[in-house]
C-alpha cells in the first residue's frame, strides 16, 4: 500500500483544525504523516497541530497556494492527501481514495464538500448554489474534473511533475482551480462522492466572501493565460483520445 502524507494550510482556525485532526485520527488506512502549514497564525493552530502529533512547517508569507504548495514539498508520502482545516473527512476518506487511486491512469481524485454547520436553508442550497456549478462549470472549462481543495488527493509525481507551475507566490489564486490547470488535460482525475468531506458554510457566510472568491476564480483564469484556454484544452484531451483509440485497435 502506497504511504500517505496529508497536507493541511491553516491560519488562525484552530477549532475546526482539532476537528478536522480528530477525524483523521479515526480513519480505517491512518495516513503515514500529517503535515499542517501554518501560514501565519496568531491563535494556537500549531499548538493544537503539535499536541495531534502532526509535522508543522511555518510559512510566514501569507497566501493559500504558498502554504499548501510548501506543504506538497515537504510531505513524503507517495499520496499527498490535501484537506483544508475545516474539513471532516469520514472514517473510510483515505481507504477511498487510495482504491481510486489503485487504477494506475488515475493521476488525482477529489470529492465535494457538504456543510457541517450553517442554517438549514444554507444546507439546502449548497450543492444546488456552489458543489454543482463548481464541478460542472469547471468541469467544462478544464476538459476533465476539476480537483476541490478541501477534498483531494494526487500522487507526489503529479505534484512534482507540475510543482514549477504553480503560482505559489501569487496570494489571490484559487490554489485548487491553479493546480488544476497545470495538469494535462490527458490525465485522468477522478471525482466521487465517495470522496465527500464535511466543510464550513463559510463560503456562503455573506456577499463579500462570494465576491472575493468569484474575482480570485477569473483572477486564477487570467494568470494561466493559455494554459487556462477551454478550446485548447479540450483539443489536447479530444487528439490525446483519439490516439489512445488508435493505438488500442492496431493489431
Amino acid at each position: 500500500m502506497p504511504s500517505v502524507s496529508v497536507v493541511i494550510p491553516v491560519r488562525d482556525d484552530a477549532a475546526h483544525l482539532r476537528r478536522c485532526l480528530d477525524a483523521l485520527a479515526l480513519q480505517t488506512v491512518p495516513a503515514d504523516e500529517i503535515v499542517v502549514v501554518d501560514n501565519g497564525s496568531t491563535d494556537e493552530s500549531a499548538s493544537v497541530a503539535s499536541a495531534a502529533g502532526a509535522v508543522v512547517v511555518s510559512e510566514p508569507v501569507r497566501g493559500i497556494a504558498r502554504a499548501s504548495a510548501r506543504g506538497y514539498d515537504r510531505a513524503t508520502g507517495d499520496v499527498l492527501v490535501r484537506l483544508d482545516a475545516d474539513s471532516v473527512p469520514p472514517a473510510t476518506w483515505i481507504a477511498d481514495a487510495l482504491r481510486l487511486l489503485a487504477d494506475p491512469a488515475v493521476v488525482a481524485v477529489t470529492g465535494p464538500g457538504r456543510p457541517h454547520d450553517g442554517s438549514p436553508l444554507v444546507v439546502r442550497l449548497w450543492d444546488a448554489v456552489y458543489m454543482r456549478p463548481y464541478f460542472t462549470l469547471m468541469w467544462a472549462a478544464l476538459g476533465r474534473p476539476p480537483l476541490f481543495g478541501s477534498a483531494m488527493a494526487l500522487r507526489r509525481w503529479t505534484w512534482r511533475a507540475v510543482r514549477s507551475r504553480a503560482h505559489r507566490e501569487d496570494a489571490e489564486v484559487h490554489d485548487d482551480v491553479d493546480l488544476s490547470m497545470q495538469l494535462d488535460p490527458a490525465w485522468r482525475v477522478v471525482a466521487d462522492h465517495a470522496l465527500t468531506v464535511g466543510v464550513s458554510a463559510r463560503p456562503f457566510s455573506g456577499l463579500p466572501s462570494a465576491l472575493l472568491r468569484t474575482r480570485r476564480a477569473f483572477h486564477t483564469f487570467h494568470v494561466n493565460g493559455r494554459r487556462a484556454n477551454p478550446v485548447r484544452r479540450w483539443a489536447r484531451r479530444v487528439r490525446s483520445a483519439w490516439r489512445g483509440r488508435r493505438a488500442w485497435r492496431r493489431p
